[in-house]
């Protein structure tokens, strides 16, 4: 007799963090370690496109707004089931705040996309210094490879 036992691949939480200086040219650097990062974890492209949207977003904002010199900003991923909580962290304590952007404005629409692509989105303090911006999406799932068997 075969017994068929399911594994729960994500049993416990998918981490990734990683401190970048804050200048704008990180910015891009970010995002694509991020989505090179979900890809690994088997997410599809759209998820991955996503997520690596709300990261290059928040980081363009803690370059921006919150970076100083000697400070670098940090991105925290962690994915626990269909969760995916994106938490950038600056040196500055002011609160993100969204900014009326007029029609040609080229930047100020940021914190509204975030939240567009966000189940919910949020800050607080870090200590010793500065803020986490945090946004939470729902992830379709890592796509599963398929197996066969004789």
């Amino acid at each position: 007799m075969h017994t068929m036992t399911t594994h729960d691949r994500q049993a416990s939480p998918l981490r990734w963090q990683m401190e970048f200086s804050p200048v704008r040219k990180c910015v891009p650097l970010a995002r694509s370690l991020v989505a090179k990062t979900l890809a690994s974890w088997r997410y599809g492209q759209e998820d991955i496109d996503r997520v690596a949207l709300v990261c290059g977003e928040l980081s363009a904002n803690a370059v921006e707004h919150g970076g100083m010199l000697g400070h670098p900003f940090e991105i925290r991923l962690t994915v626990d089931g269909p969760r995916c909580l994106v938490e950038v962290s600056d040196a500055s304590r002011v609160p993100p705040r969204p900014l009326k952007a007029g029609e040609d404005d080229e930047g100020g629409r940021g914190l509204l996309l975030v939240a567009s692509l966000s189940e919910e989105t949020g800050h607080h303090d870090r200590r010793p210094v500065g803020k986490t911006v945090w946004a939470r999406l729902t992830l379709g799932g890592p796509n599963e490879e398929s197996v066969c068997t004789s």
